[in-house]
């Protein structure tokens, strides 16, 4: 194989020209024949067993030169790119020059390359300090958590539904008199105030006792997900079953004994504070991280190709989707109900997706320029950490793999960067 490249008008780009050898270009048109011998059927022959130079004959010669384009462009395109070094970050362009049987197969391939970023000030970056102090209000409110969570049910008989009280209810709604899909249930169980419902649906439950029923009249949000029901006047008929009533446990040394491993409200109080504080200060830590990058970025020059920002929306998309299958929904049905299509969500990524990328660009810049390096006892440690965490403790090949090093390196490498940027930074 041969290999020619140069660089485009275009920044960041590069053409490559290659040409593999007639002999292997004909092996390639013999091996998909062999794979797909068996779907023809010629006169005069068994299906499958007509001879390749019968089915040529037969359809054309060119009948394999896609299959076989494919079969071996691909291999050859990233020995090329892996040869020479290329960085590539975009789906190549490709343009066939030449193919036919007996001879070179002669093809161009452009691609997107990853630049440089070109550093303004990197060092002594000012940024505002960032700090958190855990008040009596914050540690209130933890306690306040802990005792809606250790809280009991108590159901009342004689009294109206009240703001805070816990009903269950029957509903079905209705629009211009007809029922719609998704508005009925029975034996519902709402907090009244908890805003999970239409707004003015829960406020006009309060008043009612229990057996009553009434018509509660809302209307659909201009924004609500279903276009159907959007902006829509909605009549819901309910009847409540059952009042219930929070009933949350004295804050004392036995709530205290109840909850935790301490004896003494005093002593969980100061536990809670110290966790709060350890939680504030990595909050901190990682806004002052977030602050010095962003400060860093808009002292950088960078040209950042299309295909980054194609890959990155992508990478996005993915994991959006991976985020919605945990909570049982499709990709699909997401857009659907945002009525949106996956190249607008991608569209409007994009913002984030530039800023993602000339974040990762300029820490490499700066790693290259501080001759920032990683030792492989410090990979090998966090493989090991890594491992544990994914449960692959004994799994050689993931030890070994060395996409995961190199992901790992990578991770470290900018890691040590941003310290680098936060400790020489000028902290006001």
């Amino acid at each position: 194989m041969n290999c020619k490249v140069e660089k485009t008008k275009n920044a960041n780009e590069v053409k490559l020209e290659l040409t593999i050898e007639a002999s292997k270009f004909d092996e390639a048109i013999k091996k998909v024949y062999f794979k797909s011998a068996k779907y023809f059927n010629i006169p005069g022959f068994r299906k499958g067993k007509a001879p390749m130079q019968i089915v040529e004959k037969y359809y054309g010669k060119e009948i394999f030169y896609e299959d076989a384009f494919n079969e071996i462009a691909g291999e050859a395109l990233e020995e090329a790119v892996k040869e020479n070094k290329i960085d590539v970050v975009s789906r190549p362009d490709i343009d066939v020059k030449q193919i036919e049987k007996g001879k070179d197969l002669i093809f161009e391939a452009v691609m997107q390359t990853k630049p440089e970023a070109e550093l303004g000030k990197y060092k002594g970056i000012e940024i505002e300090k960032i700090e958190y102090n855990v008040s009596d209000e914050d540690i209130e409110h933890e306690l306040g958590h802990m005792q809606e969570h250790n809280s009991r049910l108590i159901t009342i008989e004689d009294k109206p539904v009240k703001k805070g009280n816990i009903v269950t209810i029957d509903f079905e709604g209705f629009v211009d008199g007809v029922a719609f899909e998704g508005g009925k249930a029975e034996n519902h169980e709402l907090e009244i105030g908890s805003n999970t419902f239409i707004p003015g649906f829960e406020d006009q439950i309060i008043g009612m006792k229990i057996d009553e029923e009434k018509d509660i009249n809302v209307k659909f949000p201009e924004e609500y997900f279903s276009k159907e029901l959007a902006g829509k006047d909605a009549t819901f008929k309910v009847k409540v079953h059952e009042i219930k009533k929070k009933e949350l446990p004295k804050l004392d040394d036995e709530f205290a004994k109840d909850v935790s491993e301490f004896d003494t409200l005093k002593e969980l109080k100061e536990d809670i504070k110290a966790k709060q504080e350890k939680q504030n200060e990595e909050r901190a830590k990682y806004e002052t991280q977030d602050a010095v990058i962003k400060k860093l970025c808009e002292n950088v020059k960078v040209e950042i190709p299309s295909g980054m920002i194609e890959t990155e929306t992508e990478n996005m998309l993915k994991d959006m989707e991976q985020r919605l299958s945990y909570q049982g929904l499709k990709l699909d049905q997401y857009l659907q109900m945002m009525g949106k299509t996956q190249d607008e969500m991608k569209k409007e990524y994009e913002p984030q997706a530039v800023e993602a990328i000339k974040s990762r660009l300029a820490l490499e810049a700066v790693i290259k320029a501080e001759k920032i390096e990683v030792t492989d006892k410090e990979i090998e440690e966090k493989i090991k950490e890594m491992a544990k965490n994914y449960g692959k403790e004994n799994d050689e090949e993931f030890i070994k793999n060395e996409n995961v090093r190199n992901y790992i390196k990578q991770g470290l490498e900018s890691e040590k960067a941003i310290d680098f940027l936060v400790k020489n930074a000028k902290v006001k």
